[in-house]
């Protein structure tokens, strides 16, 4: 119980952070937290919550499959699959997933070719590249509507236990050992999508 709470606070703190960026649009955007590993069983944002408020029915802890384990009226958010493939195929404790202004245009500038690489830039050191020549590359997946469909292109994509995957027209979602790697990482992808829009439209001027 006491894992379940001290959990439950670490992920309420990352959602208060998050939504203090604005960054939960229309309810928009999912997190999710690993409580046990054998078995699996994570906290993941209740869906069509307003994550601007701190309440008692934010998250619910369900199983491998994404269910919930103890009767609820909730319902996990609607893109817990992604969260089980990653919790499925790593040994990531926090997966977090946020709809931005900045990863949608990213994502639709760069769709065509799959993917858009960072290089040179003091930010990708959060994935950890430290080489000089480093490249950070984060895939972008087309938005499947079906879910499970989404689902099996976004596992294909999960190649460590922190990484990025780019949704075209639709978000982002990172992952970690823990909390605080997760948050690290989704605020350096933010940071470096920000500078690619800068400096798209000064060059562009």
């Amino acid at each position: 119980m006491t894992t379940l709470h001290s959990k439950w606070e670490e992920l309420a703190d990352i959602k208060d952070e998050l939504a203090a960026r604005d960054w939960f649009m229309g309810t928009s955007g999912n997190l999710a937290i690993k409580v046990n590993s054998n078995p699996i069983e994570f906290l993941v944002t209740a869906s069509g919550k307003d994550k601007n408020k701190r309440t008692k029915e934010d998250f619910l802890l369900v199983n491998e499959s994404g269910n919930p384990i103890e009767n609820t009226d909730l319902k996990p958010s609607a893109e817990t699959l992604l969260h089980c493939a990653i919790y499925e195929n790593t040994s990531a404790g926090c997966s977090l997933h946020v709809h931005t202004v900045a990863n949608n245009v990213i994502s639709e500038l760069h769709g065509d070719q799959g993917k858009i690489d960072f290089q040179g830039q003091e930010l990708i050191k959060a994935f950890g590249l430290w080489e000089e020549e480093a490249i950070l590359t984060i895939p972008i997946i087309p938005n499947h509507a079906h879910i499970p469909l989404l689902t099996k292109e976004f596992q294909s994509h999960i190649y460590a236990d922190k990484g990025a995957i780019l949704i075209r027209n639709h978000g982002i979602t990172v992952w970690g050992k823990d909390g605080f790697e997760a948050k690290k990482l989704l605020e350096a992808c933010e940071f470096l999508f920000q500078y690619q829009l800068t400096l798209h439209q000064i060059k562009s001027k």
